[in-house]
């Protein structure tokens, strides 16, 4: 597959960009490039290496999850235009039929 002018125009006009003539051309250029190593990596014999699917081998690596009291919950209801002793009040938002 090759890259045209017309395809460019198609892309641009979806992404919602606009270049001007010099910049189609370049653009046109490097996409063809792409592609064409692109095809030169599907020459390649990959057939007995495993794919990868991480780039890493740590496995969930993310912060514990804690609960922590960062406001008491007279100091969250504070400045509160509307509130009751316990809650917000905010206005009815489902109705009933």
């Amino acid at each position: 597959m090759r890259i045209d002018k017309d395809l460019v125009e198609k892309i641009a006009h979806l992404a919602r960009l606009q270049f001007n003539e010099t910049e189609k051309v370049k653009i046109e250029a490097d996409l063809n490039r792409i592609l064409d190593f692109m095809e030169t990596l599907n020459e390649v014999d990959t057939s007995m290496v495993a794919p990868l699917i991480y780039m890493n081998d740590e496995v969930n690596v993310l912060r514990k999850d804690e609960v922590i009291q960062t406001i008491t919950h007279e100091e969250g209801l504070a400045n509160a235009p509307k509130k009751d002793t316990d809650y917000f009040r905010v206005p009815k938002v489902i109705e009933q039929k």
